[in-house]
């Protein structure tokens, strides 16, 4: 090589630099590995180093040996397997049936089932916990105690705080997502495969178990496994009802670890077991849902129709009608009614009645009208967060327009596999204390909510910015438009659908979760989540009962108005 060439190497070099930091596409790259570094990779990694030391920082497996070495630790966790199998069977048992009746049959009245469903989605599984407690309680629940006056026994037959009891109130505000990813299978079924087996001699019951459910199988068996896993995870209605029945559980045993002296290292050890059953469960749940060709033989394109069942319709009315009872309908009226009544036990006695419980979460209970209002604030704050990080994710990774856009990818969606529970855990050992000392305050609620919810925008934005011809956004970039000018200017106004229901679904789990809350709150920064286990801690039903009553009625209206926009089936778009 000439001595000219060599001295203009370096040269060259320098020149490509500057013009790689110039590269917006560069810059979208790093301000999105630093965000999702700082949201999912920094808890997820410190949780796990964490449980490898102790409290002063050197190697060890004190945390394991004391953690998984304890009976009632372990037991805990073989009673959270228990309940995640029995809400499982419980939940299949009523979203199963739902979604054959709304999608394959001739059933009446198939888009108010639809509605009542979106309703139980809606309303926060703690206070349908709450509303059962009131309900079923085995001393003052109302049911007893109408058992007791029309037959004068001496105690009713329902107790709530039990194991049953338990996995039937999860099971009631779980089984939408049963419904949701059946029905999405059962869509895509062409009537053409139910005519086949028709001609052959198949009657309307055989063609259902031989041919339409086998098609949705994988879909069902996937639900289920997020069931399974949503299940042994959840805090909320075990907190509620497994407590004070004496079930101990894997959640609840979690939250003793940060009761004082407080025990981080032994909760983070003793909830990889937990993390580790997670990864493999959505790992074989993600080689199920890959089967796309045995669940959509037919093609969108096939005809489909409602299968005439006979009078099985009228049973099949009569379930839904049972389920949206049990979901809806009693839990909201128990709510109301103890909302409206002076002391919730007397009923609809004379003089019981008063608006005394709304007054005062509005003009006097300062913490409750705080909780009100930090939870549709973060809800929102977290909603926009997520959505507008999810299409920023989606489109660098779909259009490949960042460097390594599956790591990208990868990290968005990391916090699937991560029970909300733990990662809360996670979060509180990488930014409670110093140097970012958040603990307490809205901003790590935001940062958790956002971390929890992230993949639901990423895996919305990811499904629609695949279904959009690029042709459209090359001729916007011919015409001189950068990629920040197509994605404002093309992508979001053409997936304004998608967004708002991203954005819906987001606000409303949000409004829902107390997992990630539980451990992150803090006075000023108490949601209604967790400010319920207080009020119930306290008997405190009757302004319970108020501050859910208003906060399911504004999420109700913020779902119907975004319906409008994203149509009444968001729920269903998924990739």
């Amino acid at each position: 090589m000439s001595e000219a060439a060599l001295s203009t190497a370096p040269a060259a070099i320098l020149l490509r630099v500057p013009g790689r930091l110039a590269d917006p596409a560069f810059w979208l790259f790093a301000v999105l590995v630093t965000l999702l570094v700082l949201l999912v990779a920094n808890p997820i990694l410190r949780l796990v180093w964490d449980s490898f030391h102790t409290a002063q920082g050197d190697w060890s497996l004190q945390s394991y040996a004391s953690a998984l070495g304890n009976s009632r630790n372990l037991q805990a966790l073989l009673n959270s397997l228990a309940l995640g199998a029995a809400v499982t069977v419980l939940t299949l048992a009523l979203g199963v049936p739902l979604a054959l009746a709304v999608s394959r049959s001739n059933m009446p009245a198939r888009g108010l089932t639809h509605l009542s469903v979106l309703a139980a989605f809606v309303m926060p599984n703690f206070l349908g916990a709450i509303a059962w407690i009131l309900l079923a309680g085995p001393n003052a629940g109302w049911l007893n105690k109408l058992v007791i006056a029309f037959t004068g026994a001496n105690k009713g037959p329902f107790n709530i705080f039990s194991f049953w009891g338990l996995a039937f109130v999860i099971a009631l505000y779980t089984y939408p997502l049963i419904y949701v990813f059946t029905k999405a299978a059962l869509d895509l079924v062409s009537t053409e495969l139910e005519d086949a087996a028709a001609i052959h001699g198949a009657g309307k019951f055989q063609t259902l178990a031989r041919v339409t459910l086998p098609l949705a199988l994988p879909s069902i068996i996937g639900a289920a496994i997020l069931i399974f896993l949503e299940a042994i995870a959840l805090y909320g209605t075990p907190a509620l009802i497994a407590i004070p029945a004496g079930i101990n559980l894997a959640t609840t045993q979690l939250v003793s670890f940060f009761q004082y002296p407080l025990q981080v290292e032994q909760a983070a050890a003793f909830s990889m077991p937990i993390l580790l059953l997670t990864i493999v469960m959505l790992m074989l749940q993600r080689r199920l849902l890959a089967r796309r060709g045995y669940v959509s033989v037919s093609g969108k394109g096939g005809e489909r129709r409602p299968l005439d069942i006979g009078p099985w319709k009228w049973l099949l009315l009569a379930y839904s009608a049972l389920i949206a009872l049990l979901s809806v309908v009693m839990p909201l009226a128990i709510l109301v009614l103890a909302s409206l009544s002076k002391a919730w036990g007397r009923g609809l006695a004379s003089g019981n009645l008063t608006l005394g419980n709304y007054y005062t979460i509005f003009f006097e209970q300062l913490t409750v009208r705080a909780a009100i209002i930090n939870t549709l604030l973060y809800s929102i704050s977290t909603a926009l967060i997520c959505v507008f990080m999810g299409i920023c994710i989606a489109y660098a990774t779909q259009r490949r327009i960042t460097p390594y856009p599956t790591v990208v990818q990868f990290l968005a969606l990391a916090p699937v596999a991560v029970p909300g529970i733990i990662l809360a855990i996670g979060l509180y050992a990488a930014y409670a204390g110093p140097p970012f000392s958040l603990y307490g305050t809205g901003v790590l609620i935001v940062v958790a909510f956002t971390t929890r919810f992230l993949p639901i925008a990423v895996t919305a934005s990811a499904a629609a910015v695949r279904s959009l011809n690029p042709e459209l956004e090359e001729a916007v970039r011919v015409l001189g438009g950068g990629r920040l000018t197509v994605l404002v200017r093309v992508v979001i106004p053409l997936l304004k659908k998608t967004l708002v229901g991203a954005f819906i679904l987001i606000f409303v789990v949000c409004t829902k979760e107390l997992s990630t809350a539980v451990f992150l709150t803090g006075p000023a920064s108490r949601v209604v989540s967790v400010l319920t286990l207080d009020l119930s801690e306290q008997g405190n039903y009757e302004t319970l009962a108020a501050m859910g009553v208003v906060l399911v009625a504004v999420v109700t209206l913020v779902v119907a108005a975004g319906m409008r926009v994203a149509g009444r089936d968001f729920m269903l778009r998924r990739s």
